[in-house]
């Protein structure tokens, strides 16, 4: 049976605030323990005006205090911005505060664009080639102490954060199958490679300290409402947010608008049919029967689901059909939150 999670990049919709956005990210946080969510993850990108979860850690600490039981975690840190030790240190300090409830996701892009990455104090000959690197200190810094060690992580040293590689290629596929660690893929706006990455990562995995056998978490984006309709209406505030991104428009979640997706020229919807193909959106028998055949094609251990609504209390109600119809879908031991 597939498990349900949640990613949130904690949307700041037009005519709202960062103030406003980090309080529904806890309030849906609570709402997804509620139903039975097993994880909660934040992500973090940069100068986007409409994502509010940039230090991701500091958010991640805000909603683990909010919450009392789902697991709340990265997705992802992006370790090229980051210091190994410091990346340890502040995760480190997450799990000593919520011991058990902490996700380390890495990623290998910057999260940003190449201007805002320099302003974030990488270094003009950084390179992504030095992720594995990268993650393989990490890695190492929540490992007890060894004799003669003399760099640690305090707090981390000796504590249990799994870590997970996210990725949108083979890339992180390969990686995370041979360091043995759990794998996330951003099929829900680069599907692409989706189906190559998971055959990478299954054939080549390698049994390690941390897991015995492959793990594979997948992106999804998932809009739910009473009626397909509606549901179509929400969703186009995801269109036209990605629309705005791919075309060097970045802003705040733009509210709904009837007849998007027919209003868009060739170009656009081309921007939409190459990012947004892993996607279900209706009412809860639409959501239903399109989670069924989501999970029966990929054969995902787990589904991390996000959505890009608008209005928080429709946010809200999504993610309560969502939990509705996995609930049908486990009499067939498909789904489960």
């Amino acid at each position: 049976m597939i498990k349900l999670s949640v990613l949130d990049l904690s949307p700041v919709p037009e005519g709202s605030d960062v103030a406003r956005s980090l309080a529904n990210t806890v309030d849906l946080a609570r709402h997804a323990e509620r139903l039975g969510y097993r994880r909660y993850w934040l992500a973090e990108h940069h100068n986007m005006p409409g994502i509010a979860s940039a230090a991701t850690a500091v958010v991640i600490g805000h909603v683990a205090a909010g919450t009392h039981s789902i697991r709340v975690g990265a997705g992802g840190i992006m370790l090229p911005n980051h210091a190994p030790l410091m990346v340890a240190e502040a995760f480190g300090t997450l799990e000593a505060l919520h011991p058990g409830r902490i996700d380390l996701g890495l990623g290998r892009a910057p999260g940003t664009d190449q201007i805002t990455a320099h302003a974030l104090r990488r270094t003009m000959n950084a390179s992504v080639d030095s992720f594995p690197n990268d993650v393989v200190e990490l890695l190492h810094y929540f490992k007890p102490e060894q004799p003669g060690q003399r760099v640690r992580a305090v707090p981390g040293m000796g504590l249990h954060v799994p870590v997970w590689i996210l990725g949108s290629s083979l890339y992180g596929a390969q990686l995370a199958a041979m360091l043995g660690l759990p794998y996330a893929f951003a099929s829900h706006f680069a599907p692409a490679e989706m189906e190559n990455a998971l055959h990478v990562y299954r054939e080549r995995f390698e049994p390690s300290e941390y897991l015995e056998r492959p793990y594979a978490m997948l992106g999804i984006n998932v809009t739910a409402a009473d009626t397909d309709e509606e549901a179509e209406l929400l969703f186009s505030s995801t269109q036209q947010a990605f629309v705005n991104i791919r075309t060097g428009r970045p802003g705040k979640l733009p509210p709904p608008k009837p007849g998007y997706l027919a209003s868009l020229g060739e170009p656009e919807k081309a921007v939409l049919a190459h990012t947004l193909t892993c996607s279900v959106v209706g009412s809860k028998e639409t959501v239903k029967e399109g989670l069924k055949a989501f999970a029966r094609r990929t054969g995902a251990d787990e589904l991390m689901v996000t959505a890009q609504i608008f209005d928080h209390h429709a946010r809200v109600r999504s993610y309560e059909i969502l939990a509705e119809a996995a609930k049908e879908l486990q009499e067939e031991e498909l789904v489960t939150v």
